[in-house]
């Protein structure tokens, strides 16, 4: 009876174990070895490809309406400062993923890098919101281009009657259809080819550039022969403080967003290496370039109290004479906003793509069209998705979540970087298929192992030792270079393992610490005691956590982790580390009804998970091996073969 019930406790505890470890199983890193089944994704891209969708996807018409409610409300004439604050802060997400994507150059970002450094649990989790991210995005984006449409052609009377929005009396909805039809369009237009919808994409991201550009040149002409009136008050630069300055770039940080739409790309590039971080660092400066010259300019045209919270730009220039720059204002809306939803509909069925490559979700979503080498079935499901969305649903109401996605995204990838320097993975997974390789190269390599041990030890045997001195005390004094030689052998073992197990536990203690001290921050409703209380405890582990962190030595392992060569993020720990800060603020700053559909979402995910993923995952039956065994065993595999 006991014996039963001691096998029952194991079996379980075995169980929960097994489970456990499914949950952080990490995949390897693609690479030469790794070889796809089927048709691969076309590497047609280049730098300014890439740039032409990252800003495509990050300028979206938000800028134009942004300027005037941020000036009016928080910052006055700092807005460039603000601006800048927040290009700086997104430059921090931007320097983390630039070195991800060009080691780790595979379709799905976020999902992806998450995968290999974190594990296969907070990868879905990232997937899982990414997915809502974009397809809510997309949605939202396409109801806000046809009221823009109709600005430009003189009113919604102007309008074809089947692109005029319209109510179901008995639904009480208030369809688009002229939203839906621009989702399909994009849709085609992704369908053809990467290389086609990216050269679209590149057409539509000038001409909103140009747009833009008119903004700055006239409106800084005009501002020089009026003075700047803008700037001349009697009130500070700062009107509403530095807390105000920085309540504003913390609103218009999220216009930064977008950039990681490049990283979407990766599997498409030709030499992604160099492209990717290049793409990135060219999307975020221009942007960060535009944003501040345009916000000088309207600022500087109209003081910030006097400046229009829903037309800022137009009306800026209409208070100067010129009631026809409008047209160009709308314009560059359009466009803005027809770039933006090519680059939020881009990403998605690689990320659909690459989560079923993975298992976690259905094959159909990884086949790729053999004459355009694209993922058609994943991007015309992703479509008419959002065609349906932007046809039937107001989601405005929802666009707090899609900043949810994103700010997730930021923080993995901060925190893979932390992981990928100071606790790389030591193994990775191989399909059983390769079991007798592997046992082979394992016997090999442990008997070369052992046979060296045996001659390392028998040189070192040269001097006689008598009998009396072979016990350990004195044979250390008879004998002191011996037994240095085997003292410092065993620390070598020994100490990457601790400084590993110490790098781990303070990585968590880190994110820990962030998360006590932003959600003390955050939350408003405790006692002051309580708020000083945990926002000392959580800046006290932070810190602490922090220090330990830059005392470390970074793993070795990390010079050969990947695709070598690309680039590397400055100032690790501490650029990561304020990443995650700050994403984490954000995170914990979105309302709690955000939250509550966030969560209903997520508990979804986990059910389809559960469900399909975790026992569909193509890591189920997976050998995991030492990284030092790789080549050895492929090169086993390969001979055999041949």
């Amino acid at each position: 009876m006991i014996v039963s019930m001691q096998d029952k406790g194991e079996a379980l505890l075995s169980k929960c174990s097994k489970g456990f470890k499914s949950l952080v199983r990490r995949k390897q890193v693609d690479s030469v070895h790794v070889r796809r089944e089927g048709h691969q994704l076309a590497r047609k891209l280049t730098a300014l490809d890439l740039t032409a969708i990252g800003v495509g996807t990050t300028i979206g018409a938000g800028v134009y309406v942004l300027v005037g409610t941020v000036a009016r409300e928080h910052t006055g004439p700092a807005l460039t400062v603000s601006f800048l604050i927040a290009g700086l802060a997104a430059a921090l997400s931007a320097f983390c993923y630039a070195e991800l994507a060009s080691r780790c150059p595979s379709a799905g970002s976020a999902y992806h890098y998450a995968y290999i450094c974190i594990g296969e649990s907070v990868a879905w989790l990232i997937g899982w919101s990414l997915i809502l991210e974009y397809t809510i995005g997309g949605a939202a984006i396409a109801r806000g281009i046809s009221p823009n449409i109709a600005l430009f052609l003189g009113g919604e009377g102007n309008l074809p009657a089947f692109l005029v929005r319209h109510t179901i009396p008995q639904l009480g909805v208030v369809v688009d259809p002229c939203a839906a039809i621009l989702v399909l369009i994009v849709t085609f237009l992704l369908c053809a080819g990467i290389k086609e919808s990216s050269l679209v994409q590149t057409i539509v991201t000038t001409a909103n550039v140009c747009a833009m550009l008119f903004i700055i040149v006239a409106g800084g002409y005009l501002a020089c022969k009026t003075g700047w009136v803008g700037y001349e008050l009697h009130g500070r630069f700062f009107p509403f403080g530095l807390n105000g300055m920085l309540a504003g770039s913390a609103i218009v940080f999220f216009s930064y967003i977008g950039f990681d739409a490049v990283t979407g790309a990766a599997e498409e590039t030709k030499r992604p290496l160099r492209d990717l971080p290049l793409g990135i660092g060219m999307t975020l400066t221009l942007c960060c370039i535009l944003y501040m010259l345009v916000s000088v300019v309207i600022v500087g045209l109209v003081p910030y109290y006097a400046l229009n919270p829903d037309t800022p730009i137009s009306s800026a220039f209409s208070a100067n004479g010129m009631q026809w720059a409008a047209y160009i204002v709308t314009a560059g809306a359009v466009t803005a906003l027809c770039a933006s939803l090519m680059g939020s509909l881009l990403p998605q069925p690689r990320l659909l793509m690459a989560m079923a490559r993975d298992g976690l979700l259905p094959a159909f979503f990884s086949d790729i069209s053999t004459r355009t080498q694209v993922p058609v079935k994943s991007t015309v499901t992703t479509g008419m998705l959002a065609a349906v969305l932007a046809f039937f649903m107001d989601v405005s109401e929802l666009s707090g979540m899609v900043s949810v996605g994103t700010l997730l995204a930021f923080t993995v990838v901060a925190i893979s970087i932390l992981i990928l320097r100071y606790a790389p993975p030591e193994e990775v997974p191989l399909p059983s298929s390769l079991q007798q390789f592997i046992d082979s190269v394992r016997k090999q390599l442990d008997d070369d192992s052992q046979s060296m041990e045996r001659k390392e030890f028998n040189d070192a045997d040269i001097v006689e030792q008598r009998p009396s001195q072979s016990e350990y005390g004195e044979a250390s004094i008879q004998y002191p270079l011996i037994e240095k030689q085997f003292c410092e052998g065993n620390q070598e073992k020994q100490n990457p393992r601790r400084r590993r197990n110490i790098a781990i536990w303070n990585i968590a203690l880190f994110c820990i610490g962030v998360l006590v001290l932003t959600s003390a921050a955050s939350v408003e409703y405790l006692p002051s005691l309580v708020h000083f209380s945990l926002g000392a405890v959580g800046a006290a582990i932070l810190l602490c956590s922090l220090v330990v962190l830059a005392c470390l030595n970074q793993d070795e392992a990390r010079h050969s982790f990947g695709h070598t060569g690309g680039f590397l993020c400055p100032f690790v720990p501490f650029l990561p580390a304020a990443c995650i800060l700050i994403n984490s603020y954000l995170l914990m700053s979105l309302g709690v009804g955000t939250w509550i559909r966030v969560s209903i979402w997520l508990i979804m995910g986990a059910l389809v998970y559960i469900s399909y993923g975790w026992r569909h995952s193509s890591l189920t039956n997976a050998v995991y091996v030492p990284m030092a065994y790789l080549d050895h065993i492929y090169r086993a595999s390969s001979s055999h073969q041949v």
